[in-house]
């Protein structure tokens, strides 16, 4: 038969929920890369129609995938 200590199912339970936090986190990069690639690829028009301009477009493109927090303005 076997024990388990209330410590270890607790490093268990903590060690699942960073995991899954981590794995949330890299999500959120992955599709900040792939929308900053589609910003920068987009034309004067398509920004137009969203509001930016080809400077604030290409500055949003040049930011690295794990800077998530919202832009200056």
């Amino acid at each position: 038969m076997t024990t388990r200590s209330l410590a270890t199912t607790h490093t268990v339970r903590t060690l699942a929920v960073q995991g899954t936090a981590w794995i949330a986190w890299l999500r959120r990069v992955l599709q900040a890369a792939a929308s900053r690639r589609l910003l920068a690829e987009m034309d004067r028009r398509m920004l137009a129609d969203i509001g930016i301009t080809r400077s604030e477009a290409l500055e949003e493109a040049a930011r690295a995938p794990w800077d998530l927090t919202p832009p200056r303005r």
